[in-house]
């Protein structure tokens, strides 16, 4: 069995509020400019996404910094020596990004970077990042359990982290749900109870969903002809999420030997609150089950959508005692489930 011992998150102070967009010049994808007001468009994305703010790095941060500081935590939190990871999990999409440049910035990887800031000396310790979209972490995650299961290791360190801010078109109103931050976690091989990983699932969908999430040309084709930035089809993306999300769920859940009835807590990829709302409605359906309270812990509210982030920042949170409402108590059984990129979708269900 493979068990979670020490989380940690980093989470920038930048706070951005959605007055920070009022002066922005948002476009459609035909580069012609919207008729609502920023207020009106604000107000919309507050509404559909839940998002009033969002966290941006500081001008002197990157992502791998950002990884390092979550990474340290997790490592003091479980209480171990770092010279005793087998692995170092990096998952991310873009890289280290300069503020002020467009250049992402990959190699060495930011996993051989975070191993380097840590001070580890033991060449044995793996590092290699993942590239998965949103649900990178929760794919570091499996793989480590899967390193540890086959005897490949003992002790590895997932991240999780992100800056968005630096890669958004600031003439797309989408920007607005972009975020930055890092989570980690540490774990380990559990010999000693029934704690851990029940099972897992991980499905890619490269058909007709590839290009729901990419990069492309700036809706101000005039002052950034050559530049990309992160897109995304936000409509065929909740479709895609509503359908196919929570049968992979049930999927996963079903296959972990545990009822619905004893699903304590949903930790969700932070997206959209309406997405994730709908998305636990449609898999409590399923089982023809109400919704129970506070099933599903948001925070997207004040920390915007962090990509690869969320979902480890989010887990640390609740295991500090950092949410109201929300507790994880030995015993319960978690649900994690993450869509995203690919187009992916993944989940595992975990027992504290």
């Amino acid at each position: 069995m493979t068990k979670i011992i020490g989380v940690g998150n980093y989470i920038p102070s930048e706070t951005i509020t959605n007055l920070f967009f009022d002066k922005h010049i948002f476009l459609n994808e035909k580069g012609i400019l919207l008729k609502e007001d920023n207020t009106s468009i604000t107000d919309k994305l507050k509404k559909i996404t839940g998002i009033e703010e969002r966290r941006y790095a500081h001008n002197t941060e990157v992502t791998s910094d950002l990884g390092f500081i979550a990474a340290k935590a997790a490592i003091e939190n479980a209480g171990i020596d770092p010279e005793t990871l087998d692995y170092i999990i990096f998952a991310h999409n873009f890289g280290d990004v300069r503020f002020g440049t467009i250049q992402s910035d990959a190699v060495p990887s930011l996993a051989a970077r975070v191993k380097h800031l840590l001070g580890i000396r033991n060449n044995f310790c793996v590092a290699y990042d993942v590239l998965f979209g949103c649900p990178g972490w929760i794919e570091g995650v499996i793989q480590a359990n899967a390193f540890i299961k086959a005897g490949m290791a003992k002790r590895c360190l997932v991240i999780g982290g992100e800056t968005l801010s630096r890669v958004v078109d600031i003439h797309d109103r989408d920007s607005m749900i972009y975020a930055d931050g890092a989570g980690a976690a540490v774990l380990e091989v559990n010999n000693e109870d029934d704690s851990g990983i029940k099972a897992h699932l991980s499905a890619s969908y490269t058909f007709e969903e590839k290009d729901y999430l990419y990069f492309g040309k700036s809706y101000n084709n005039e002052k950034c002809p050559d530049t990309k930035y992160i897109k995304m089809d936000g409509r065929k993306i909740y479709e895609f999420a509503l359908v196919n999300v929570p049968d992979a769920m049930k999927k996963c859940l079903d296959s972990s030997g545990y009822s619905i009835s004893q699903l304590n807590k949903i930790i969700i990829h932070q997206a959209n609150e309406k997405m994730d709302e709908a998305i636990v409605n449609r898999f409590y359906q399923l089982y023809n089950t109400p919704v129970p309270e506070n099933i599903m812990p948001m925070v997207i509210h004040k920390l915007g959508n962090s990509s690869v982030a969320t979902i480890p920042s989010l887990l640390t949170m609740i295991l500090k005692d950092e949410l109201e409402h929300h507790k994880i108590q030995k015993d319960d059984v978690v649900l994690f489930a993450s869509v995203g990129a690919g187009m992916n979708i993944n989940a595992f269900v975990y027992k504290f």
